[in-house]
């Protein structure tokens, strides 16, 4: 994959408003927004192979959720 172009200020913008549309989206629609969301992003990304790669290195990090992530969510 590339290197980021964005700023440090502007991925922290990015992701507050990625974290807020998916609040928005709701539990029983999140699935559904992150999809349309990754496909809306690759379209213009315009390249499968990078769009695989960057799927690829999204599952690499990501985190197992917390029991406190759970408790403030209310589960």
């Amino acid at each position: 994959m590339t290197a980021s172009t964005l700023t440090p200020e502007a991925r922290d913008r990015l992701y507050a408003g990625c974290a807020n549309a998916i609040s928005e989206a709701g539990p029983e629609r999140e699935s559904l927004f992150l999809a349309r969301l990754a496909l809306l992003l690759f379209e213009r990304l315009g390249d499968e192979t990078q769009g695989h790669q960057a799927l690829a290195d999204a599952l690499e990090a990501l985190p197992t959720p917390s029991l406190s992530a759970s408790e403030s969510q209310g589960d």
